[in-house]
């Protein structure tokens, strides 16, 4: 359980510091054994320490714990009942893949690291925020993507450990910002399947996947 919180801590303080959630914005989880810690409603990720993780039962959603939970929980525990190999489950809301998405578009693999490491993309169109419907939208893409797209929301990404969970969530909001500032200076190019499939066998970027999945 400690060290389940200490990495929790740890990258609620990053998307903070990092610009990908504002204020009270965002929320994450990690699975330990068959309970999940959330962070808790109203509170600035910066400010979430070890005993203000709320502590649920991922099977039957009781919470376990004196504070409230964050509004998003049925989000996080749908994608803990949906797949039992997805550890950790981060939500924010990263400028660049909001504005992307909410134009219509989807983000387009422009760079390497983006298609090497984040295998599959979805996206969902604008759903009711904190309500079943949208645990139910993330709930039928969760167990094949790494990150899913909320248009006019936000993004989801999860991981087999809170790190892998953040890198994703990183990659999809540099790769909204590349194809945005590319699209306002000139016609982008993207990357060709054969391409992003080719990054993809790379045995460097299979080593640094493998890297993301080990806690630290």
């Amino acid at each position: 359980m400690a060290q389940v919180l200490q990495e929790l801590s740890k990258y609620a303080e990053k998307l903070v510091d990092s610009g990908l959630v504002v204020g009270a914005g965002g929320n994450l989880s990690a699975r330990d054994g068959e309970y999940m810690y959330i962070s808790p409603s109203g509170f600035d990720l910066k400010e979430v320490t070890g005993e203000r993780w709320v502590k649920v039962e991922i099977e039957s959603g009781k919470i376990l714990s004196d504070l409230k939970p964050s509004s998003e929980l049925e989000m996080h525990l749908e994608c803990f009942r949906k797949d039992s190999n997805i550890k950790a489950v981060l939500h924010a809301h990263p400028t660049y893949s909001v504005a992307v998405s909410s134009a219509g578009k989807e983000i387009p693999p422009m760079f390497p690291d983006y298609p090497a490491m984040v295998k599959r993309v979805s996206y969902i169109d604008y759903v009711i925020p904190t309500t079943n419907l949208i645990a139910e939208a993330v709930g039928e893409v969760i167990a094949d993507s790494q990150s899913v797209v909320m248009r006019n929301h936000g993004v989801l990404t999860v991981g087999s450990t809170v790190k892998e969970a953040y890198f994703y969530m990183q990659l999809t909001e540099e790769a909204a910002k590349v194809y945005a500032i590319s699209s306002a200076v000139g016609t982008p190019r993207t990357l060709t399947e054969e391409e992003c499939d080719d990054l993809r066998n790379l045995s460097a970027e299979t080593y640094r996947s493998s890297l993301l999945k080990k806690q630290q």
